[in-house]
């Protein structure tokens, strides 16, 4: 059947929740997949527009922020730009990087739930649900914790196990605890909203079993799994305090469910886009509404039933409804369908799988500052590894080999013995191409095609095989170039070492547009080297991209080896962190709150300004129930301001005033409920979970310092 063409193109990449930062195995599976899809997208001069975000709802963020004692809303603005500054600086192209907390998006998903609910797409249910009867409040799958039923791991979360990676329901739990109060929660009784998936299950199986059997076998196989079962209504809304509210009467205290808002997230950044530039972007509309847009979402497999079956269900039902009652202006409104969902699998990191709350993760944004200015290492490495098909797993040694061996061996070596060789003979002038041997014929043959065999494989989304090509050329090159060795031709036939040296540039050209999806930061630094002012994807393969007598920009290494120090304090900061997770996990007193935490240097914690400070008051933040408003003297001769959110351990804070108490000084100012915090309190939990603030046991002067 042949492939329809379409005017444009919506590709959306999985939002990160933004209470952590983003590790090599969001790269892997996402983010570095969808980036080379939509520059190889741009580079054939289509229409196609990237969305990104941040998912700022959910159950981790609130976790998160009642162990800081802080506001989700704190959790969410620090790593929203965390998470949007690291993709910005590793090259990640988004078009629009917006975040769920956006009043476009909470008035957008809001509407989006209050049209269901008006056209009875929603089903009203009552369950039993736990609830923790000392906190007051519903339990959901993060907040309970128990024995997992199927490996018996006695740390498993509602909602999985991380020791056997079973997905679990809260309910299934063997001796469920809740993580706010330690209490064992029990059932009660609550109202909530659901999308009826299994009133779309026919339509849902015409729709990818029949029509979508091209889709990726992991993505093709786990709807089939799903759709072969009886599918059964979902809940759309949650018992909880931080999210959108569910905007009808009678759902207070209610959220919308987080895989309800997220996806939503996707249509209103670009709607956000789209009135920030109409004149470039046009109307959002025509990105999800038109039947001339392919839409494109890329995935980790544990995003696949959200998206091909719980968000495309929450589009044909808007559809639906719309065609029931169209909005103002009598259009249908109706969105398109994913048209492919490119779902790579996990990748491990040293033979263990990646784990947040272990802290068993490589940091994009500590990769940045640990590795400057080899973006584009990383970005080759991830590729050439990317668990596209399995799991795969990523080592340092690895790391390490690929950059020497290939990068720095094969592509670099290559450019810079064509580059340097023309500058010495011809002082950096592209020389004319005269007679072509068999030899100059033979290599030309061999990357004329390349264009066609990298498109081809973006087109099917093989990313790892397209960069294998493109990293052809430069084995083509290096072959070429050692078997003609110019720098011996050189001393008798000048003539024909401007020959092979032409061909050996026109290679160099070639790379530095076939790797432009790939390694943008090295092709763009290689143009510069050739003084190409203008490129075009619509050449590559060309063996005339740089005309005789053109002036090349002056040489340098493309890429540089990375030598056994720089990798040994990678292992090594994983090694503590090992260390730190095997004491962590060690026997503790019973009902002591936690292990060790990781392993810092002396140096991280000589960052840290500990002073004794002296309580002049402490009362409680107007409509807040966490926060308490200290103010100190810290020795200063001005008093300081300290919000802390410890309210639930003191009935009466007028019992800290006159305690010398202890406080981190040169944390940044932060604003919480408008006041704004200029330091953190230290507080201790006792084994009974019982907190307190510490103090001292002289009166120390206010200011002194603690070290």
């Amino acid at each position: 059947m042949e492939q329809k063409k379409f005017k444009r193109t919506t590709v959306t990449s999985a939002l990160p929740y933004a209470n952590g930062g983003v590790h090599i195995g969001h790269l892997a599976g996402v983010y570095v997949p969808a980036d080379i899809y939509v520059r190889y997208l741009r580079l054939k001069k289509e229409d196609v527009m990237f969305i990104g975000g941040s998912d700022e709802h959910g159950v981790p963020i609130t976790v998160r922020a009642r162990k800081e004692g802080i506001t989700p809303q704190d959790v969410v603005d620090r790593y929203h730009q965390l998470i949007k500054d690291s993709f910005e600086e590793f090259g990640i192209s988004f078009d629009v990087y917006s975040r769920t907390t956006s009043p476009t998006h909470h008035q957008f998903a809001a509407e989006w739930f209050r049209k269901l609910y008006d056209e009875g797409k929603l089903v009203e249910e009552t369950t039993e649900q736990l609830y923790d009867e000392e906190a007051k409040q519903f339990l959901a799958d993060r907040y309970v914790t128990g024995e997992c039923p199927h490996c018996h791991n006695e740390g498993a979360y509602g909602d999985q196990c991380e020791k056997c990676g079973r997905d679990l329901s809260p309910t299934e739990l063997i001796n469920p605890k809740s993580t706010i109060s330690g209490s064992t929660p029990v059932m009660k009784s609550t109202k909530n909203w659901y999308l009826p998936l299994n009133e779309y299950q026919e339509w849902l199986k015409q729709w990818i079993l029949e029509g979508h059997k091209e889709w990726r076998p992991n993505v093709y196989g786990q709807c089939k799994s799903w759709l072969e079962m009886d599918l059964q209504p979902r809940a759309m809304t949650r018992d909880l305090n931080w999210g959108i509210p569910v905007p009808i009467e009678g759902a207070e205290g209610k959220v919308l469910y987080v895989w309800f808002d997220a996806p939503i997230g996707y249509v209103s950044n670009t709607k956000e886009l789209c009135e920030k530039e109409p004149e470039k972007w046009g109307s959002w509309q025509q990105w999800w509404q038109d039947e001339d847009t392919r839409l494109v979402h890329f995935i980790g497999k544990d995003n696949i039933v959200f998206h091909c079956i719980i968000f495309p269900v929450m589009m044909k039902a808007w559809n639906d409804a719309n065609a029931i009652h169209p909005p103002k202006g009598g259009t249908r409104g109706a969105f398109i369908m994913p048209d492919n969902v490119p779902s790579n699998e996990f990748l491990n990191l040293e033979n263990d799988k990646i784990s947040t709350s272990r802290n068993w993760a490589v940091w994009l944004h500590e990769y940045l500052v640990d590795m400057p200015g080899k973006q584009d290492v990383l970005r080759y490495v991830l590729t050439a590894n990317a668990p596209e098909t399995k799991d795969n797993n990523f080592t340092w040694k690895d790391f390490q080999d690929r950059n020497n061996n290939e990068l720095v061996a094969v592509y670099g070596n290559f450019v810079n013995r064509a580059l340097q060789l023309t500058k010495k003979y011809w002082n950096g002038i592209v020389p004319a191409c005269g007679e072509l041997l068999d030899v100059d014929r033979q290599a030309l043959a061999e990357f004329k095609d390349v264009k066609q065999k990298v498109e081809s494989l973006l087109d099917q989304f093989k990313f790892r095989d397209a960069q294998f090509e493109a990293m052809n050329l430069a084995r083509i090159g290096n072959r070429y170039i050692t078997e003609c060795e110019p720098w011996k031709v050189w001393k008798t036939d000048q003539k024909r070492c401007e020959t092979i040296l032409n061909i050996c540039l026109q290679l160099t050209a070639n790379l530095a547009i076939a790797f432009e999806p790939f390694l943008p930061f090295s092709s763009k630094k290689l143009r510069e080297m050739l003084a190409m002012q203008t490129f075009d994807w619509s050449e590559l393969g060309s063996t005339d991209l740089l005309k005789a007598g053109h002036q090349l920009g002056e040489p340098s290494l493309l890429f540089e080896k990375i030598e056994d120090d720089v990798i040994q304090k990678q292992l090594d900061k994983l090694e503590a962190t090992k260390k730190a997770n095997a004491v962590a996990a060690a026997t503790v007193p019973d009902g002591f709150p936690s292990g060790v935490k990781p392993t810092v240097s002396f140096d991280d914690f000589e960052k840290l300004d500990i002073r004794v400070g002296l309580i002049k008051d402490c009362q409680r933040v107007p409509k807040s129930k966490k926060l308490l408003q200290f103010t100190i003297d810290d020795g200063s001769g001005t008093d300081r301001t300290i919000l802390s959110g410890i309210a639930a351990f003191y009935e009466d804070p007028a019992v800290l005033v006159g305690k010398r108490i202890l406080f981190v000084a040169n944390f940044a100012p932060r604003k919480m409920m408008g006041i704004e915090s200029q330091g953190m309190i230290l507080s201790a939990v006792d084994a009974d979970e019982s907190l307190s603030v510490v103090t001292t046991t002289k009166d120390v002067k206010p200011g002194s310092q603690v070290g």
